[in-house]
């Protein structure tokens, strides 16, 4: 394998091996698995999970959901609010998949009361504590006029609940996932005993990796939709999510610059490459990627003492050791083990395996 530039690179048997503990666990705790596809946005990647027989889909876009519908997927959830300036694309969706949307407020639901001319399932988006979108878990009044402008609703079939518990993010114990995950789960259930009556096959959805990657009981949800999972990254590291060999992507990157005096080297991989997501080390260093050496189309585990500790557009800075740095020479290929890989992957125009294939993304 020849690279020249940074390069999104991704670890087959890894990522396959992600894949395959998280859809055991789901069937261990016998609830549906439903993975989120942003992360990886792959085509190819998303044949490995049909593979190990995953039919049902999550993604955060129209036009990611578009994408993958058009390599085969049937039935897809679009887990982020509803945007009434695709409407015309949406119902193109309902008209050819299983299509699930999410809503989260009167506005949204009336409009598609009015506009949507395919058949679709409708989960209402709820806010149990991260403020990011939904209807507050308390609101149940309003909760209750969406529900039955959905049930009088020819083309609209009410799904259930769905939540993203991303303040789990911020966690760094498995005690506060735990903490975080059972607080939000109580407000789901409560309104999943509420609302039981207009649906009682209602489903209770949440996804997010820490949660379903730490935890083995899932009670009272029916469905989990992780996505980071596949890739891992250093901030799940951290959380305690994954263990480091567990981390499935990097980006290679070329050294293009040496500075002995002040035990730095720069490569080729900036914020453009990268992106500027970054983590505070137990020590208290702010870094923007861990840094392994790359040798025979692999990486290993990361060096002692070496992180990406500042950005520009297409720089790097690397802090490292003396023993590094006269290690290195011009040309060294290193990889970087993202901070937050959903970004990294995002920025990438497509990837490359260990084994040298390219996978093609949205």
């Amino acid at each position: 394998m020849i690279i020249s530039k940074p390069t999104f690179v991704v670890d087959e048997n890894i990522c396959k091996l992600n894949i395959y503990r998280m859809i055991q666990k789901a069937k261990k705790a016998n609830v549906i698995f439903r993975p989120h596809f942003k992360t990886h946005q792959s085509a190819e990647i998303g044949n490995w999970f049909r593979e190990q027989g995953v039919d049902k889909i999550t993604v955060s876009s129209v036009f990611m959901a578009t994408y993958f519908a058009d390599h085969g997927w049937k039935n897809i959830l679009i887990a982020f609010p509803v945007n009434i300036l695709e409407m015309d694309q949406i119902n193109a969706l309902a008209d050819r998949i299983e299509l699930y949307l999410a809503v989260e407020s009167e506005s949204s639901v009336n409009f598609l009361a009015n506009k949507l001319t395919g058949k679709a399932g409708i989960y209402i988006e709820i806010d149990e504590g991260y403020h990011r979108t939904g209807i507050e878990a308390e609101k149940t009044s309003e909760i209750g006029r969406l529900l039955r402008t959905i049930k009088s609703s020819d083309v609209m079939k009410f799904e259930g609940f769905m939540a993203h518990f991303g303040q789990t993010y911020s966690a760094s114990t498995q005690s506060e996932v735990e903490r975080m995950y059972n607080s939000g789960m109580k407000k789901l259930s409560i309104l999943k005993h509420e609302f039981r009556d207009i649906n009682p096959a209602l489903k209770i959805s949440v996804g997010d990796t820490p949660s379903c990657s730490l935890l083995e009981d899932f009670t009272d949800a029916d469905e989990i939709r992780p996505g980071n999972f596949v890739f891992y990254d250093v901030m799940q590291y951290h959380i305690g999510s994954c263990a480091i060999n567990d981390i499935a992507a990097a980006l290679v990157c070329p050294v293009v610059a040496i500075y002995p005096d002040r035990n730095e080297f720069v490569v080729y991989g900036g914020a453009v490459h990268l992106s500027k997501e970054s983590t505070i080390e137990r020590a208290g260093q702010k870094i923007f990627g861990l840094v392994s050496l790359w040798k025979e189309n692999r990486w290993g585990l990361p060096l002692d003492n070496t992180f990406v500790e500042r950005m520009s557009q297409e720089h790097g800075i690397v802090k490292t050791t003396p023993a590094v740095i006269h290690s290195l020479n011009h040309g060294d290929l290193v990889a970087i083990l993202p901070i937050h890989s959903c970004l990294t992957a995002n920025l990438a125009e497509k990837y490359v395996t260990t084994g040298g294939a390219i996978l093609k993304k949205v």
